[in-house]
């Protein structure tokens, strides 16, 4: 045995009897889990293939400034973890760092101290280029139809590799918004997955969602056994929160007028940047986040659920998919409820994000000027089409049900847990192109009243009943005053 031989396995040992040098110096049972948690690490090390990423924001519009925010971010994170970004793929907008709204022009916050998280950011895919068929091909590593889009990026991955996916933007029933095409459905994205397994092109995949209803994405969908573990910023039937806003504490920094961050993202981000993501698990991560996002007093929150093969993955190191930064040192959120983060005095619902961000041009807009009444005008227009989606569905509920009382036990129906949004997708995704033709496209508030014409293709109502009942409403409201 030469030298370089022996004193690799002397170094070994040192590493395994580490945590026994230190033993009167911590509580057994932290000593006995950390120890455990060094043999996890070294037996990861040996099956450990190439992590990967995707990194999505479904947005565009410097009033959703947030959701680049978070995917800026979250690359900062897999960056500092040691993630390639060779193995990392972003599709974002990117309209938002050099918005002449944007009063540190280049750079993006996603905190009201925090650095600039927009530098060194891969621009794989911008623009019209962030869309539905771009992202699944992506994910699925089908290079060829990337072809004249982006950069080409995908992830090219093998059977002992694993994959991170994050999507952050709004959200409805089943869906997932894009910034200038179709969503995203709930089906083409299981399919999608239940595809990349067949293949076996990874090993385990974390998927992260921040939307209204993400739970929808996976409730009833997404198959066990596939080695998926995912998690949400909503069950299936609520709103998500948007995090470090106007009006709130801390402070935004000044001459930001629009929302930093989202809920659910901000909190399992700060939590990776705090703690060494060797010791701390998926499961872990999902307790700290949940208890982070749910509602708390007076203080409006949402459900944060996990779905997929829980008992398999749960109790894989996060270090497994995000790497770690060696500056989070040893720490451990060995006890969640100590955890001590700022918490600001409220949150905002995402879909009364855009409201919230006309008000504050409204208010600081000099008085009597153009941009002043821009804003106030941006802002009834808004309330108007609120107004005009809602009243469309009770019409078209009326026309198709002859009572209030019918029509809401209809349309407002919530299925149980574990029950899908909708039993025919195929009907589901014609009765929105059938509203969308007749009454137009629905906005991030008109979302939720996709739920609506769900229900009709389980209660049977069929996309022809439907187009003659929009028809009747949105031409009936067309012709009111304003």
């Amino acid at each position: 045995m030469n030298l370089y031989n022996f004193l690799s396995i002397l170094l070994i040992q040192f590493v395994i009897l580490l945590p026994k040098i230190y033993v009167e110096c911590r509580n057994p049972v932290e000593v006995d889990s950390h120890y455990s948690k060094v043999h996890e690490f070294i037996n990861d090390k040996k099956s450990q293939g190439t992590r990967w990423a995707v990194l999505i924001a479904g947005s565009n519009g410097y009033m959703n400034y947030r959701h680049q925010a978070d995917v800026c971010h979250a690359y900062q994170i897999l960056k500092k973890g040691g993630i390639k970004d060779e193995n990392i793929v972003v599709m974002m907008y990117d309209d938002i760092a050099n918005n002449r709204e944007n009063p540190k022009s280049g750079t993006i916050i996603n905190n009201p101290h925090g650095e600039d998280v927009y530098h060194g950011v891969p621009k794989d895919y911008i623009g019209r280029d962030v869309n539905v068929g771009n992202f699944l091909n992506v994910l699925l590593g089908n290079r060829s139809a990337l072809t004249g889009h982006g950069s080409g990026k995908v992830v090219s991955s093998g059977p002992n590799d694993t994959i991170f996916v994050y999507y952050s933007d709004h959200g409805g029933p089943g869906v997932l918004s894009m910034p200038m095409s179709k969503p995203l459905y709930a089906d083409e994205l299981n399919d999608a997955l239940q595809k990349k397994h067949r293949l076996r092109t990874y090993k385990s995949m974390l998927i992260y969602v921040e939307a209204c209803e993400a739970g929808s994405m996976f409730e009833g969908l997404l198959k066990p056994g596939m080695n998926i573990y995912a998690t949400t910023a909503s069950n299936a039937t609520e709103n998500s929160y948007a995090f470090y806003c106007p009006g709130e504490e801390p402070n935004l920094p000044p001459g930001y007028n629009t929302c930093l961050g989202d809920l659910y993202s901000i909190n399992w981000m700060e939590h990776s940047e705090k703690y060494n993501m060797m010791t701390e698990t998926l499961d872990k991560q999902y307790a700290v986040v949940r208890r982070r996002t749910m509602t708390k007093g007076s203080i409006l929150g949402s459900n944060v659920i996990k779905y997929g093969d829980l008992k398999q993955l749960g109790s894989q190191s996060m270090y497994t998919y995000i790497g770690t930064n060696p500056g989070n040192g040893d720490n451990s959120s060995l006890k969640t409820d100590l955890e001590s983060f700022a918490t600001p005095s409220h949150y905002i619902d995402q879909r009364d994000t855009d409201l919230a961000y006309y008000q504050q041009q409204y208010q600081y807009a000099p008085m009597g000027s153009e941009k002043k009444t821009k804003a106030w005008q941006r802002c009834q227009n808004a309330l108007q089409q609120r107004s005009y989606v809602d009243d469309s569905m009770d019409l078209i509920g009326k026309f198709l049900y002859g009572s209030n009382e019918m029509a809401t036990n209809v349309m407002k129906a919530l299925r149980p847990a574990g029950q899908s949004l909708v039993d025919d997708w195929s009907c589901y995704k014609t009765m929105v192109e059938t509203y969308e033709k007749n009454c137009g496209p629905f906005s991030r508030h008109g979302l939720k009243h996709m739920r609506s014409l769900a229900n009709m293709c389980n209660a049977g109502v069929k996309p022809e009943n439907l187009a003659k009942a929009s028809d009747y409403a949105c031409s009936t409201l067309r012709k009111r005053p304003l």
